[in-house]
């Protein structure tokens, strides 16, 4: 007696397979997607940083201008409030042991995940926030 071998019908594979790799994939997009965001954010707040620094050591500008201007930098740049800009004058150490006056700006904002967070709070993870914060010296140019 011979047995005929079942032949099973593969319809409907694909589709099944799908379904289990999708969210894997959207999740993987998700946190490329939110990981720019984060990136951004740090560049801009960077660069406020710089410019703030800049802005302090001009003749003329105030602690408050710095620290405004790094503020409305960081805001230009598409970082939504609240940043927290602090500006505090430093000793910089200088050639033959002796010191240059400068500037600190330090620029911290809190990120606010979008994608990662919620899902992450799904399996018990406290993914939700970061604090990024930049920070700038400048010297402060001495003239004769």
């Amino acid at each position: 007696m011979t047995t005929k071998p079942r032949w099973r019908s593969e319809r409907g594979a694909e589709l099944i397979e799908m379904a289990v790799a999708l969210p894997l994939l959207l999740l993987v997009v998700m946190g490329i997607v939110d990981f720019g965001f984060l990136f951004q954010r740090y560049l801009v707040l960077t660069n406020a940083a710089m410019e703030g620094a800049r802005v302090a050591v001009l003749p003329g500008y105030t602690i408050a201008d710095a620290q405004a201007r790094a503020a409305t930098y960081a805001r230009t740049g598409g970082v939504p409030m609240p940043v927290n800009a602090v500006a505090t004058p430093v000793s910089l150490a200088g050639a033959n042991g002796g010191s240059w006056p400068g500037m600190r700006i330090t620029v911290t904002h809190v990120y606010q995940y979008q994608y990662i967070g919620p899902i992450a709070g799904l399996f018990g993870g406290s993914f939700s926030s970061v604090t990024l914060t930049a920070q700038s010296t400048v010297r402060r140019q001495l003239g004769s």
